[in-house]
């Protein structure tokens, strides 16, 4: 009978409802921090167009802030300007701008901090030190925003979306530029990044370390310092991206070190100076890749093993592939490579005779760098020529015993 009273208690007590708060700059109520302090868990806030200078603003309870109009908060290089606290929080329509910088502290526009299940979606960050920064959180989206920086080197900046020891993100349809690396991810597993813009950074279009398990999928890395660095990590799919237009003394499309058990579809490599630079990396299949005009396409160091390159397509690249290794047990049969001069008298598609794709202009380059100047001179045609006709110095088992006809489709 007791419990019966309490339950019946229970259902008498007023429902507390979600309220909508609104904010503006004329409004009784003009702080954003003031706003969550009245608000309850389930409150959805609403900002007003216009400009607000206020900084450090700390979200300790599950609430909505919703842009109307894109109202900007300006804190004027004073610290962070929002930092989350709290599980499921949903941020959206809102311009984050000239948050502080620190050569001591990564201080962020957007911190997530120890937190999960939150949406950060359609904002816009503007000379951030670093735009959103996520730590120790899982079960986040990051969606549709735009971040924008002013990085002038790699020691005064900072990073677009910056990642650490976080699980089950979904980061996509994301455009940053001019920071030091657009996307950066440390300890991050079993997320999917997807969609996103990242070009004219510093260092890095996408920087990975530490993180297995995760899903590269429909990106764009463009004119970076490098397009991508993905090391010390299992388990990584890259499908369906385009790495194009990272040039440099020492840029690539992407740079593969230490990583295990990869898929690497259906991707564009065009315009850089190294298209995919491997080391120590194996059992990383290779399928459906286009290389197209690229000074190296694929540059290959020791460690690496047990990788398959088919159903590739290397199109006027300056060299195909190089391999500074004399020990080898990776596959390139079944590719399409335009400098391929054999023939198909059976006519089912593949060479009759195989193709080697390393030169020995390649191998002399990697000794001596300023032979680089001799790059379409008659001497190195002579020698290429004369390497292929009777091979010495090249890896002998380097061959694509079934090279294409015509181009992978």
């Amino acid at each position: 009978m007791r419990h019966f009273t309490f339950f019946l208690f229970l259902l008498l007590l007023p429902k507390l409802e979600a309220r909508s708060i609104e904010i503006c700059p004329t409004c009784p109520l003009s702080s954003l921090q003031e706003a969550i302090q009245i608000a309850n868990p389930g409150d959805e806030i609403f900002i007003q167009a216009g400009l607000y200078h206020e900084s450090n603003i700390i979200v300790d309870k599950k609430i909505t802030i919703r842009g109307v109009g894109m109202p900007v908060f300006d804190a004027q290089l004073e610290g962070e300007i929002i930092t989350v606290t709290a599980d499921s929080v949903h941020i959206e329509g809102i311009e984050f701008r000239n948050a502080g910088r620190s050569h001591i502290k990564d201080l962020a526009a957007l911190r997530i901090q120890k937190r999960d299940y939150f949406t950060i979606s359609n904002n816009r960050f503007i000379n951030s030190f670093f735009g959103i920064y996520i730590e120790n959180g899982k079960y986040g989206l990051v969606e549709g925003n735009i971040l924008i920086g002013e990085a002038e080197n790699e020691m005064t900046s900072g990073n677009a979306i910056h990642c650490w020891y976080a699980e089950h993100l979904v980061i996509r349809n994301n455009v940053s530029r001019h920071h030091r690396d657009g996307i950066y991810l440390e300890f991050v597993n079993k997320s999917i990044i997807s969609d996103n813009l990242s070009e004219d950074n510093i260092r890095y279009g996408l920087h990975f370390m530490f993180s297995n398990d995760d899903s590269y999928t429909c990106n764009i890395f463009r004119a970076n310092g490098a397009g991508v660095a993905v090391m010390f990590s299992k388990r990584i799919e890259m499908l369906e991206n385009r790495f194009e237009y990272n040039w440099g003394r020492a840029a690539y499309g992407l740079l593969l070190k230490e990583i295990y058990d990869a898929e690497i579809q259906h991707n564009v490599f065009q315009h850089n100076t190294i298209g995919i630079l491997l080391e120590g990396s194996t059992r990383l299949n290779y399928k459906y890749n286009v290389f197209k005009r690229n000074g190296w396409a694929v540059q290959m160091s020791g460690g690496c093993l047990d990788n398959v390159f088919t159903q590739n397509n290397f199109l006027t690249n300056t060299l195909d592939l190089v391999v500074n290794s004399r020990v080898n047990n990776n596959t390139f049969d079944g590719n399409f490579w335009s400098e391929y001069a054999g023939y198909d008298l059976d006519r089912d598609g593949q060479g009759d005779v195989p193709h080697r794709p390393v030169k020995l202009y390649s191998y002399v380059l990697t000794q001596s760098p300023e032979s680089i100047v001799l790059l379409r001179s008659f001497f190195i045609d002579l020698l290429n020529f004369s390497e292929k006709v009777s091979p010495v110095f090249t890896p002998e088992n380097v061959l694509d015993n079934q090279p294409l006809i015509q181009p992978a489709i």
